[in-house]
């Protein structure tokens, strides 16, 4: 957490008169567009308005959140985006720990006069203004509810607050399931439903929203998975044509990886997927136990994340990627 003196300093920032930008990373996930809609609506709340700028587009099973819909997509609104990070006089920087994790809008950051207050769970942080850093705590969602907390600010939590951070910590925790999942994540569950979440409502909005294109494309990969590296490794994959024949659209394979993750005596799973519209491979990996597949990715694959959970890029060809993949992990005798 903030050290006390810091926390005064913030809280001297956090006012009506000054301009506050929220930013999160690329790609945004259920904690990255939770965990910024949960310290926009607390900092409402106070009396004081902030913009949520996202780099890119996000799936539409995250957009039922309160003013999730207000987000500004800096792709879609490049000039307004970035005016807004450029004439701000705080900038919170939520669910990454380098500016080159944000896309196009990480140049603008780098450039901005504002105060940059970090508030992240990943690992190897770079340096901000203010950091609150904790890679044991399972989402940035909940890491948000602390800070509000240690702002003696409880009181505040409303039902709009309390959604969003109940999605962005039940989303980063695979339902709860991860080992990083502690007891202290359950009691402030516990909290943000007496403040107002709907544990139903939220886990339908959320999850039970398939379409059509994701359960023909998950029924296509169920159907060759491969597990190799003495049944520990799953291997998941899907081209381009195949995204294009199914109709794909942002979120469709949101966890997909996973899938490969529940064979029973695997330990780690890879799913590779050919980016629609350039010439690039995305990785998401997710392991069990002491498996760091972040230092995996890191090493390896241009990425990083967690230890049981990161993802990775290749600009080798999807079938070069994936035996790459497989020369790799028999090398380090995952």
């Amino acid at each position: 957490m903030f050290t006390p003196a810091e926390l005064l300093e913030i809280n001297a920032l956090l006012t009506p008169e000054n301009k506050i930008v929220i930013l999160t990373h690329y790609n945004p996930d259920g904690d990255a567009v939770g965990s910024s809609l949960g310290l926009k609506h607390y900092l409402k709340a106070k009396g004081i308005h902030a913009e949520v700028v996202v780099p890119n587009d996000f799936p539409k099973f995250l957009k039922w959140m309160p003013d999730a819909k207000k987000n500004i997509i800096a792709e879609y609104k490049r000039k307004y985006a970035f005016d807004l990070v450029n004439d701000a006089d705080v900038i919170f920087c939520l669910d990454f720990n380098s500016p080159s994790r944000i896309g196009l809008v990480g140049e603008w950051l780098t450039n901005a006069k504002a105060k940059k207050i970090l508030i992240d769970h990943h690992q190897q942080p770079e340096a901000f203004d203010y950091v609150y850093s904790d890679t044991v705590i399972p989402a940035t969602s909940q890491m948000i509810y602390h800070f509000i907390e240690a702002m003696e600010d409880e009181k505040l939590v409303n039902q709009d607050i309390a959604e969003c951070l109940y999605t962005g910590i039940m989303t980063d925790t695979g339902g709860f399931r991860f080992r990083s999942t502690s007891a202290t994540t359950h009691r402030i569950i516990a909290n943000l439903i007496e403040k107002g979440a709907d544990p139903a409502l939220i886990t339908s909005n959320t999850w039970d929203t398939n379409t059509v294109s994701r359960l023909h494309l998950l029924a296509l990969i169920l159907g060759r998975i491969e597990v190799v590296c003495n049944e520990r490794v799953a291997v998941l994959y899907l081209t381009r044509e195949e995204l294009k024949e199914y109709g794909f659209q942002k979120g469709d394979t949101e966890g997909f990886v996973n899938y490969g993750l529940s064979i029973l005596g695997v330990k780690m799973a890879a799913f590779f997927m050919e980016d629609l519209y350039e010439d690039f491979i995305k990785i998401s990996f997710r392991s069990k136990d002491d498996i760091d597949v972040n230092q995996f990715s890191r090493k390896y694959f241009n990425g990083g994340g967690h230890i049981n959970a990161a993802g990775g890029k290749s600009y080798e060809s999807l079938a070069d990627t994936i035996t790459t993949f497989k020369k790799k992990i028999e090398e380090d005798q995952l």
